[in-house]
């Protein structure tokens, strides 16, 4: 079975690791981006690494690191307590299906707990059905009343 632990940054194998499974994540159909180069994968440890609010979440099974989960912890207006907001979450290919994800997303349910949150939040594709159906298997739903994800690039 697999383990799933925090992400610690001073550890090298475990940020070469986040840069390769962000990397796969990049590389997929649901990705659908170029992958991390040298520099940017630095920017990407270094900006995890100093995020004071960054729940980073790996997991390993037969040593090999196989899924990972980057988490944000806001903080809702409305409910006057934190949340934790899955900005990414990926499973080596090879490794789907077998609970990889169910576990991780378990594992942040219990720290969303632990740590008062009032809810997780996180966004799918339209198109990712395998992804929809566990979350929706572990309880997430539209929100009420349904909201856009809407976005703006800048250079």
């Amino acid at each position: 079975m697999a383990e799933v632990f925090e992400v610690d940054f001073d550890n090298a194998d475990h940020c070469k690791a986040v840069v390769e499974l962000m990397n796969h994540y990049m590389e997929d159909e649901m990705g659908g981006q170029v992958p991390h180069d040298k520099y940017s994968a630095q920017r990407l440890i270094e900006g995890l690494k100093n995020h004071p609010g960054k729940l980073c979440i790996m997991a390993r099974h037969n040593n090999k690191f196989i899924g990972l989960a980057n988490c944000f912890i806001g903080f809702g207006t409305f409910a006057a307590k934190p949340f934790i907001n899955i900005h990414d979450i990926v499973v080596l290919k090879g490794q789907r299906d077998k609970g990889i994800g169910r576990l991780m997303l378990e594992y942040i349910n219990q720290k969303a707990r632990e740590s008062g949150c009032s809810k997780i939040t996180l966004e799918v594709r339209n198109d990712n059905a395998a992804a929809q159906h566990l979350y929706k298997s572990l309880g997430f739903a539209d929100c009420t009343p349904p909201m856009y994800f809407w976005t703006k690039q800048l250079d």
